[in-house]
């Protein structure tokens, strides 16, 4: 099994932005966390993170007979971003939504999720762990 892990704006400044929303750990530990995730659960991942919404777009558009699921931080661009659930509706790949922080807890404007209408499940507020179960849950359904 092949997953792509995107990360969307800022996920970049992972222990720098925030930490006591996002925590101290950096986005290169993210990276490592969902390697050995990966070891541990035999699939195979390749994460890219961008800053710009039509990187994403394009990432999510090359997945069909590429991988077999998506695993998604759209970060902001989940409370403002159209086109990348348009993207994901148009790919027939399941795709999971994960926020390291629990957004149902925040401020007005994040409660509402845009990618998240066209992701099969929604992991939040679980940190980096939250990858770990949306790596789970795709291997399971595959």
């Amino acid at each position: 099994m092949k997953i792509l892990v995107i990360n969307g704006p800022n996920i970049n400044m992972l222990g720098m932005r925030e930490p006591n929303v996002y925590g101290s750990d950096s986005y290169v530990d993210l990276l490592d966390y969902i390697q050995n995730v990966a070891v541990e659960e035999g699939v195979s991942v390749e994460c890219v993170q961008s800053n710009h919404e039509g990187d994403l777009v394009d990432w999510i558009q090359k997945t069909p007979g590429v991988y077999d699921g998506i695993v998604i931080n759209p970060a902001a661009y989940t409370h403002t971003s159209i086109a990348i659930l348009d993207a994901l509706k148009a790919v027939p790949v399941l795709a999971v939504e994960v926020h390291i922080s629990d957004v149902s807890k925040r401020e007005d404007f994040r409660q509402i999720s845009y990618a998240g209408m066209a992701c099969v499940k929604t992991y939040m507020g679980l940190g980096f762990a939250g990858y770990r179960e949306a790596i789970r849950f795709l291997k399971e359904r595959a």
